[in-house]
């Protein structure tokens, strides 16, 4: 059975090969996929390592969450598949029940916890356009 891994924070720009080189210094059987923007071509961040090997998988893990590549260090661990999607996209024809009584995937509750602010106080993320937003209003003010 394979391993799927999780490698995340990648830089936009940056070849593949590059990283291939880099799991290949950790062992054999390595596939890595990136994910590609559908608008832009580029990179979006991150992608995926398909290892055959449970122990080259945890190898992986161990060598190179954190490492630095091209100025970004990396984020490597394993990945969860999804059990439904939301999306368009599905591949069993769009049958809604993800765990049917043919299907031998174990049904488990996950507890999801947020490290978010209180939903009263602004997404950080959006704190310099907010600003910028405010400023905008503010002079259209002054300026009436």
């Amino acid at each position: 059975m394979s391993v799927r891994l999780y490698i995340g924070n990648l830089p936009q720009t940056f070849e593949s090969k590059q990283l291939e080189e880099l799991l290949a210094t950790v062992g054999n059987g390595i596939r890595f996929k990136p994910v590609m923007d559908r608008e832009t071509g580029g990179c979006r961040g991150f992608g995926f390592a398909n290892i055959s090997d449970e122990k080259v998988a945890n190898a992986v893990i161990e060598q190179l969450n954190g490492k630095d590549f091209n100025g970004n260090n990396l984020r490597v661990e394993r990945s969860e598949r999804r059990e439904s999607n939301n999306g368009g996209g599905r591949r069993n024809g769009g049958n809604s029940s993800s765990n049917s009584q043919g299907s031998k995937r174990k049904q488990t509750k996950k507890v999801v916890h947020s490290d978010a602010p209180p939903s009263e106080a602004p997404d950080p993320r959006w704190a310099g356009e907010l600003a910028k937003l405010k400023d905008l209003l503010a002079n259209q003010k002054t300026a009436v």
